[in-house]
C-alpha cells in the first residue's frame, strides 16, 4: 500500500491440472482452485485488499478453455467446429446455440463482480474471440455489467487484453464502440522495452527506434494503420480521441517475462529508465511483482500437467512457438516443480541497498505522478515529443514539466527550458541554467 498503487491484479482462479499453473489452462469457471484457497479463500484475499484500500482485478479467459478435463462439448454446442487458436477450440459465441454460451460465460462474469466483491475483470486475449453477430459478445458483457454496477452501487471495470489496436475496443457503446473501458496497449510496452535493452528480435523490430517511442507516447499506437514487419501487413487504426488513461501499458508482464525462455527480468539500471517513461506517461500504468524492486528472481512458464501426452513434450511445443525470436532456447521443463519454486519472489532483496534504492525510485515517480495533474492528463494531443535519434536522447513535454531520457551510454547535455530537477534517476543530473547534464541511461524529470 505504500508503494502508492491502487489496484492488484490475480491471474486466472479456476482449477486447473495439477498443484499449479498459469491458471490459463482452467475448465470449470464458475469454481475456484482448492490448492489456492478455494472460494473463501478468494473472499479473503478481496477483503483484504479492500480493508488495506486496494481494489482487485481477476483475469479471466473467455477464448477457449483448458486441455486437461474439457467435457463441456458434451454438454451444449459450447465449441466452434471449425475454428480455434494455438491454445485450443474457440468458443461458439455466433454459431447454432451459441445464445446459451454467451449466457454460460457472461454470467460467469458477472459471479465475480457480484458474489466475490471482485472490482474489475481482465479478459484474455479478447482478439482470439470469434464473434460475427450484429451485437459482439464484448459489447453484450458491457452492458450487463454496467446494469450490475448500478444496481451494486459501485463501480465495475472490463479491461480488455486485445492486440488488434482497434480504439473501438473502448469506445462507448453509445458511440458504437464495444464498451470496454480499458484495454493493454502492448504497443507502449514494445517501444519501451526495446530501446531500453536494445533488443530487436521478432514483433520488437518495428520499436527500436526512439521515434518509435514518441509515437506510442503521442498517439498511444504505433501500428495505427502503418505496416508491421512482424505480422507482413498492415495492421491497427489511429486512437483519434480516445483518453490516454483507456489504455494498461507497462513496462513488464507476466507474459512478456514468462515466455522468455529464461524468465528473466529487466536489470534495476534498466527499471530505472523503463519506470520513468512509463509513469510519466498519460496511460494507466501496470507494474508486475516484483517490478518495483528490481528482483532477480525468473518468472517461468509452469504448469502441472497429469495426463502423459500432455506433460510430455510441453516444453518443446513452447520452444517451436517461438521460433523466429532469436531466443536460444534453454528453458527449464514447464511441469519440474523447481520451475514454479524459482518463480517466487525472494522478499529479502527488498533490503538490499540496490533494490532499496530502485523501491525508493518507484515510490518518488508514484507519488510525483500522484501530485502532479500534467502526469495524469489523459489528453494525448497535449503530449509533446522530441526525438535525437544520433544522440540517442528523448524530451517529453508534460504541461509544466520535462521528462529528459537518454538511451546512450555516455553522459549528454540536453538543453531544457526548466527551472529545477524534481526527480533523477541517476543523482549525479545536474541542472546548469538551461543546459541538463544527463548521465548515461539516465532519466530526470524537470519543471519549466
Amino acid at each position: 500500500m505504500d508503494l502508492g498503487v491502487d489496484f492488484v491484479e490475480i491471474m486466472p482462479v479456476p482449477p486447473v491440472p495439477g498443484k499449479r499453473n498459469w491458471g490459463y489452462d482452467g475448465v470449470e469457471l464458475y469454481a475456484v482452485f482448492e490448492e489456492y484457497g478455494g472460494p473463501d479463500g478468494l473472499k479473503d484475499l478481496v477483503d483484504a485488499c479492500h480493508r488495506a484500500g486496494l481494489g482487485v482485478i481477476l483475469d479471466v479467459v473467455y477464448n477457449h478453455l483448458g486441455p486437461s478435463g474439457n467435457y463441456l462439448a458434451r454438454f451444449g454446442p459450447y465449441f466452434h467446429d471449425a475454428k480455434g487458436s494455438y491454445w485450443g477450440d474457440a468458443v461458439n459465441l455466433d454459431g447454432s446455440g451459441s445464445d446459451g454460451v454467451r449466457r454460460y460465460f457472461i454470467d460467469n462474469a458477472l459471479q465475480w463482480l457480484r458474489d466475490y466483491h471482485i472490482d474489475g475483470l481482465r479478459l484474455d486475449a479478447v482478439h482470439a474471440l470469434h464473434d460475427k453477430r450484429a451485437v459482439h459478445f464484448l459489447e453484450e458483457l458491457s452492458a450487463e455489467v454496467d446494469a450490475l454496477s448500478a444496481a451494486v452501487g459501485r463501480p465495475l471495470t472490463l479491461i480488455a487484453e486485445s492486440d488488434l489496436n482497434d480504439p473501438r475496443m473502448v469506445t462507448p457503446r453509445e458511440a458504437g464502440g464495444l464498451g470496454m473501458h480499458a484495454s493493454w496497449n502492448d504497443d507502449v510496452h514494445h517501444a519501451i522495452h526495446a530501446n531500453v535493452t536494445g533488443e530487436a528480435n521478432a514483433y520488437y523490430g518495428d520499436f527500436a527506434t526512439l521515434s518509435s517511442l514518441a509515437k506510442v507516447l503521442t498517439s498511444g499506437y504505433f501500428h495505427d494503420g502503418a505496416y508491421s514487419s512482424f505480422r507482413g501487413r498492415s495492421h491497427g487504426r489511429p486512437a483519434t480521441g480516445i483518453p490516454a488513461h483507456r489504455f494498461v501499458c507497462c513496462a513488464q508482464n507476466h507474459d512478456q517475462i514468462g515466455n522468455r525462455p529464461e524468465g528473466d527480468r529487466m536489470r534495476p539500471a534498466q527499471l530505472r529508465l523503463a519506470s520513468g517513461l512509463l509513469l510519466t506517461s498519460p496511460f494507466t500504468p501496470m507494474l508486475f511483482m516484483g517490478e518495483e524492486w528490481g528482483a532477480t528472481t525468473p518468472f517461468y512458464f509452469f504448469t502441472d500437467h497429469f495426463e502423459p501426452h500432455l506433460a510430455e513434450g510441453e516444453g518443446e511445443r513452447r520452444r517451436k512457438e517461438f521460433e523466429g525470436f532469436g531466443y536460444d532456447w534453454k528453458a527449464p521443463e514447464p511441469g519440474e516443480e523447481t520451475t514454479f519454486l524459482s518463480s517466487k519472489l525472494d522478499w529479502e532483496e527488498t533490503a538490499k541497498d540496490e533494490h532499496a534504492s530502485l523501491l525508493g525510485w518507484y515510490r518518488d515517480l508514484i507519488a510525483l505522478r500522484r501530485s502532479r495533474p500534467d502526469l495524469t492528463d489523459p489528453r494525448l494531443d497535449r503530449v509533446r515529443a522530441e526525438v535525437d535519434e544520433d544522440r540517442r536522447v528523448v524530451v517529453i513535454e508534460r504541461g509544466s514539466l520535462r521528462i529528459a531520457a537518454n538511451f546512450a551510454e555516455g553522459p549528454v547535455p540536453v538543453r531544457l527550458a526548466a527551472s529545477r530537477i524534481l526527480l533523477a534517476s541517476d543523482e549525479s543530473a545536474r541542472l546548469s541554467g538551461d543546459v541538463l547534464d544527463l548521465p548515461g541511461r539516465s532519466l530526470a524529470i524537470a519543471e519549466v
